[in-house]
């Protein structure tokens, strides 16, 4: 059997259905952030995201298998390492928690959506800018003390879910300094036929446009998020936390890890997300 392949399409009229269900759906959650989250505490925000972020994955014919379980209770700081392979990564964690994300500043830029990220928490860095990750850091370790748990993506961009690329260490330094449990999680995405769905990823030059395009026309996707046994980050280096998530992920998902450089011939030109 192949590792990759096509899902099954839908009939134009599904497809035409799902995209005006998604286009109210991003409106109504324009407005709930625009009008509401002013007024609500930051529990009811996150149930709110995680909320939202479910209802946009039925909306695309998204199915989620999870293995494990986030934790219930933080009584310690909690950051999360996951692969990244489309922006539907983000919408499967928040589904069932509630975490900040450090994303690239180019999402940010993106209508509507970087608005909403940013109401919603995203934390945003510029790459290749050393004194910004700096200052990216001090964020994410006033975040991690007031008890939010951090989301990134070590990879630096995306792939196609058929391989790991080297994660690089440098936002996992907050983790150390906190002795943070570092939960991570593993993702993947098949086709009607059980391999890899290719076509659910967000790699090359793919417009946020052409992958919707895509996806709303498969029948469904089954995303697959694997929760694995923390890692205690106290007393490692963050080099350290890098290869144990790394190996792990890897293992998880039965993948290589490649040492091809992740912004030169894989993943979305700008560093989008």
């Amino acid at each position: 059997m192949s590792r990759t392949g096509k899902a099954l399409a839908t009939a134009p009229g599904i497809r035409f259905y799902r995209t005006c269900r998604l286009l109210l759906h991003v409106f109504a959650g324009l407005f709930e952030i625009a009008l509401l989250f002013p007024f609500y505490s930051r529990l009811r925000r996150n149930r709110a995201v995680g909320h939202w972020s479910a209802r946009l994955l039925a909306i695309l014919g998204v199915r989620l298998r999870m293995h494990g379980h986030p934790p219930r209770d933080l009584h310690r700081a909690a950051v999360v390492v996951a692969n990244h392979v489309s922006w539907l990564d983000i919408q499967i964690i928040h589904s069932v928690w509630q975490v900040r994300f450090v994303a690239k500043s180019e999402v940010r830029r993106w209508p509507l959506i970087g608005w909403m990220s940013a109401r919603a928490g995203t934390l945003f860095i510029e790459r290749g800018k050393g004194r910004h990750a700096a200052r990216i850091n001090r964020t994410i370790h006033t975040a991690i003390s007031r008890g939010d748990a951090i989301g990134i993506f070590p990879e630096g961009s995306t792939t196609d879910g058929t391989e790991l690329t080297r994660f690089h260490a440098s936002l996992l330094q907050p983790a150390v300094l906190e002795g943070a449990l570092v939960y991570p999680v593993a993702l993947r995405y098949r086709d009607d036929n059980g391999n890899i769905n290719v076509d659910a990823s967000y790699v090359g030059d793919t417009t946020l446009a052409e992958s919707l395009r895509m996806i709303l026309a498969q029948r469904t996707i089954l995303a697959e998020m694997i929760i694995l046994p923390p890692i205690d980050a106290s007393n490692k280096s963050r080099r350290e936390l890098a290869a144990q998530t790394q190996g792990a992920i890897a293992a998880a998902l039965n993948l290589p890890v490649s040492d091809r450089k992740p912004d030169m011939s894989a993943g979305p030109q700008g560093g989008r997300r």
